[in-house]
């Protein structure tokens, strides 16, 4: 039975609306509260746009460790007014919204589903009227901004446009790094469409001529018009960004950008089972530094992401392997906060319909049940720690982190078993197809 409310203007009117309140009522709380509502960042933000506008490098503001591309973006909030100022949590709200628009437009598209207008919007909505997705954003997060861009990255794939994905996907990385993830998957899920005309072939002998024919024709057979055209747009995207803001700012670009992620301790409101030992690593260096964890963390966590993930799944379902790969990462990232799971909801519209999470759904309740007991119970023992002065390192926050990171490491898995399943599924749902025709020939 249709819902009339599930329509487009009103959906998309009351996701507006939903950003609409929560702006003003930071505007407030900032006012008159002590707990201010724009986030922290966003401040580090505003101010490293300050500096840029007056022609100063956004470094001057420490702790601004992003491209100065977004400090360049934020240069209208260095103007007077309070309007002004809030004009980056608008353009983020803004850009939730975008990102909303392409979770419809894909999943009513043949590579998302084909669904009614109606049922795209019911998906659309875990991003669009989620309010953790608002509250981010009106805080002063950009990464709705980034999020924007996946999902039209994602678009320009299943639409073909290679030129357009490619620049997306250089953009993106030089926003932020963790996209790259995705150029694999893409990459190994844009195979040339098959030779529908059958020829007939005499077999040859192998011989070591053949053979090494062979091999030379199937790596060329590879690297396809598409792929090739996506690595270069995304390359030259890329590096002519990074070109131009080194040559703007020279080092520190590079330093604070790239190079600081490789090397980065930070122990602060993070969910990761890192926490602790960094913590470690900040308090005694001199100590610990020989063991370089912050740098050793990404081996698993690119492993398993960047490489083994999209090998496995991306031919099968584009927009689950990239989900289950953007869960994988933040999963295993040495650094975990609220603001990183964004990344991986606005992919889920696109997973959940055919996921073990709604066929049945007392893993769905039993798995959102475990991923938010977890957290709250991390929440509990940082509360204690930065509240109430109560050292809870050991054995509250690490144990809580483990128990977050066991819950996230068995939802993975079950999303890595759902998109690997597609493919098998499709091919006994192909040959009960050809059975029940073929009985009907026979009678």
């Amino acid at each position: 039975m249709s819902s009339p409310y599930f329509t487009p203007s009103r959906v998309f009117s009351s996701a507006i609306g939903l950003r609409v309140i929560f702006l003003f009522y930071g505007l407030l709380q900032d006012a008159y509260s002590p707990f201010k509502y724009t986030d922290i960042d966003y401040m580090v933000f505003t101010d490293a746009a300050r500096y840029v506008s007056q022609g100063l490098s956004p470094y001057k503001r420490e702790t601004y460790r992003y491209t100065p591309l977004l400090a360049w973006i934020l240069i209208p909030t260095s103007w007077p007014g309070t309007f002004w100022f809030s004009f980056g949590k608008v353009l983020f709200a803004i850009s939730d919204v975008v990102a909303g628009w392409f979770i419809l437009i894909i999943l009513q598209s043949p590579a998302g589903g084909a669904m009614t207008t109606e049922r795209a919007l019911k998906y659309a909505c875990i991003w669009l009227l989620n309010p953790m997705v608002a509250t981010i954003s009106t805080r002063g997060s950009s990464e709705g901004l980034l999020a924007a861009m996946v999902v039209a990255l994602l678009w320009a794939v299943t639409r073909r446009r290679i030129v357009l994905a490619g620049m997306l996907l250089g953009l993106s990385v030089h926003l932020k790094i963790y996209p790259f993830i995705y150029g694999a998957s893409i990459v190994w899920s844009l195979e040339s469409p098959p030779d529908s005309t059958p020829v007939q072939k005499r077999p040859r002998p192998r011989t070591e001529s053949t053979e090494r024919l062979f091999s030379i024709t199937t790596i060329l057979e590879f690297f396809n018009q598409s792929r090739t055209i996506l690595t270069i747009s995304s390359l030259i995207t890329f590096i002519s960004l990074n070109l131009l803001m080194y040559g703007i700012y020279s080092t520190p670009f590079l330093q604070h950008t790239f190079l600081y992620h490789l090397t980065r301790i930070d122990h602060r409101h993070n969910f990761s089972p890192y926490n602790t030992l960094l913590h470690l690593s900040s308090a005694a260096p001199d100590k610990v530094s020989s063991l370089e964890l912050e740098s050793l963390a990404f081996i698993p966590q690119l492993t398993i992401s960047a490489v083994l993930i999209p090998i496995a799944l991306s031919k099968k379902d584009l927009a689950g392997t990239m989900l289950a790969q953007t869960f994988a990462f933040v999963a295993f990232n040495k650094v975990c906060t609220s603001q990183y799971f964004l990344w991986y909801l606005i992919l889920l519209p696109f997973y959940l319909p055919s996921s073990s999470f709604l066929s049945s759904p007392r893993l769905g309740i039993l798995a959102l049940t475990l991923w938010v007991g977890t957290q709250a119970l991390w929440l509990h023992q940082a509360y204690r720690l930065e509240f109430l002065g109560r050292s809870t390192f050991v054995p509250g926050l690490f144990v809580s982190g483990l128990l977050f990171f066991a819950v996230n490491v068995w939802i993975l898995g079950i999303i890595i078993d759902d998109i690997g399943g597609r493919d098998r599924h499709r091919r006994e749902s192909e040959r009960e197809g050809l059975t029940k025709k073929d009985a009907r020939k026979v009678s």
